[in-house]
């Protein structure tokens, strides 16, 4: 190995810039017993959770049996509730299928007979998204809805009269 004689300032930019890119070994080693600490805390945390997970555990069925009558009646009451809710909900849903095959008969009578009325853009509030696929309602008063977004854009310049 040779030895070359090399000026002071130089000799100190290059340890700055090598300290500055590398850690040294006692930072290296308390970094360690840093991350040590942190996962011996984390396993006591971990135990602890998991030690009141059991203890939750354990406690649930002591008090279940004591409000089973009351749950009882009230899981009855809920899936009551639950089946005259979907059955109304079907009769909704079955009317909207008959509103939309009237509309769709009104339109198929209008495109043949081949009167096609301008639509009124009045601004009165009637434009409203439909129930489903963004369908837009006519400004013209009339109700009539287009059936999905192909529809609207079709209808957007004519109404169903």
């Amino acid at each position: 190995m040779m030895r070359v004689l090399v000026p002071a300032r130089l000799r100190k930019a290059v340890r700055t810039w090598f300290d500055s890119r590398y850690i040294s070994i006692g930072d290296h080693r308390q970094d360690i017993r840093d991350a040590l600490w942190e996962v011996q805390t984390l396993r006591r945390e971990m135990a602890s959770l998991q030690d009141e997970v059991e203890r939750l555990r354990n406690a649930r069925p002591a008090t279940a049996p004591t409000s089973a009558p009351t749950d009882k009646a009230r899981l009855d009451d809920t899936h009551r509730l639950a089946q005259e809710t979907a059955k109304a909900l079907d009769g909704v849903l079955q009317n909207e299928v008959l509103l939309w095959q009237a509309i769709d008969d009104l339109k198929s009578r209008t495109s043949d007979s081949g009167e096609g009325v301008r639509a009124s853009r009045s601004g009165d509030g009637t434009q409203t998204s439909g129930p489903r696929d963004g369908a837009e309602v006519s400004s013209s008063g009339d109700g009539a809805q287009a059936s999905g977004p192909r529809e609207a854009a079709r209808t957007e310049d004519t109404s169903c009269a």
